[in-house]
C-alpha cells in the first residue's frame, strides 16, 4: 500500500506528525539547497586546471630542484605563456607545483593566475621553498594524487591536466604506472610528458629512448603528447613550450613536441 504524505488527508487536516514531518522535509531541502547555492559560488571557473607535478626523487640534487622550479617560474612569467592564459576562455588558468618521489607534497598550492602579478605571486612562492618530496620513484602514486587534487581543488575548468616530469620510468612503489594512468585518464584527465633526458650533463644519458616510454607508459587522454628536454639549457624554452601547448589547447601535430616546429 502508498502512502502520500499531504498536508490534508480525505477532506481533514492532516495528522500534526506528518505536518512536521513535511515540515522537515522542506526545511532539509531549503538548506541543502542554500549549500548548494553556496558551493557554486564557491568554485571559480577557469578553463584550465594545470598540476605540475615535478620529479624530486633520489636522482635529483638540490640544485637540479632549484633549476627546475626556476624554469617552471620564468616559463609562468613570460609573456608568451601569459598571452596564452589571457587568450583563454575566463583569461585565468587555476595552477598547483607538486614535487613527486616516494610520495607526493604541494610546493605552491592551487592559484588562479589571470597576469604578471598573480603569476609573479605564484612563481615567488616557487622558489621560496625548501625541497618538499625525498625518495625512490613512485610514478603511478604521483599520477593519482595529481588526479587527488583536481578531484579537490576549489576550481571548475572544463579541461583538466596533470603536466608529469621526469629523468626515469622507474616505480619502485606504489599502483603500477599503467593502471594509474587508465584511473586517470578515465576521470576525464589529461597526461602530458616532460622527460628530461639529460640533467647537467654529469653523466652519460642513462635512458635515451625516455621519450619513446614516456609515450608508452604515462601519457594519456585527449590531445596528450610529449615535450623533450635534451640537457639543462634546453629544460626552461621546453617547458614554456608545453605549458604554452596546454594552456592553449592546441594539439601538436605529432604526439612527440620535442623540438619547436610543433609549437603553434
Amino acid at each position: 500500500m502508498t502512502v502520500c504524505l499531504s498536508l490534508r488527508a480525505r477532506g481533514r487536516e492532516a495528522p500534526i506528525y506528518l505536518r512536521f514531518q513535511s515540515f522537515l522535509l522542506r526545511a532539509v531541502a531549503a538548506i541543502s539547497f542554500v549549500f548548494w547555492l553556496g558551493g557554486a559560488a564557491a568554485a571559480q571557473d577557469v578553463e584550465l586546471e594545470l598540476v605540475l607535478l615535478a620529479d624530486a626523487s633520489g636522482s635529483i640534487t638540490e640544485a637540479e630542484i632549484r633549476f627546475q622550479r626556476e624554469g617552471y617560474a620564468a616559463a609562468l612569467t613570460d609573456p608568451r605563456v601569459l598571452d596564452a592564459i589571457a587568450g583563454t576562455a575566463y583569461g585565468a588558468i587555476a595552477v598547483t607545483y607538486v614535487e613527486w618521489a616516494s610520495d607526493t607534497a604541494v610546493v605552491a598550492d592551487w592559484a588562479r593566475i589571470d597576469g604578471l602579478e598573480s603569476a609573479q605571486r605564484f612563481s615567488d612562492e616557487l622558489i621560496g621553498k625548501p625541497r618538499q618530496a625525498f625518495g625512490r620513484n613512485a610514478i603511478g602514486r604521483a599520477l593519482l594524487n595529481g588526479k587527488r587534487l583536481i578531484d579537490t581543488n576549489r576550481f571548475d575548468g572544463w579541461r583538466k591536466v596533470i603536466d608529469f616530469s621526469g629523468d626515469s620510468p622507474n616505480n619502485y612503489a606504489g599502483p603500477r604506472i599503467e593502471d594509474a594512468r587508465d584511473t586517470v585518464v578515465a576521470a576525464g584527465i589529461t597526461i602530458n610528458a616532460l622527460p628530461i633526458l639529460c640533467r647537467f650533463c654529469d653523466t652519460p644519458q642513462r635512458y635515451p629512448d625516455l621519450a619513446a616510454i614516456y609515450r608508452e607508459r604515462i601519457i594519456g587522454g585527449p590531445g596528450a603528447f610529449v615535450v623533450t628536454a635534451a640537457n639543462e639549457q634546453d629544460l626552461a624554452d621546453a617547458i614554456r613550450r608545453k605549458l604554452i601547448l596546454e594552456i592553449t589547447g592546441d594539439v601538436p601535430a605529432r604526439r612527440f613536441a620535442g623540438d619547436s616546429t610543433s609549437e603553434r
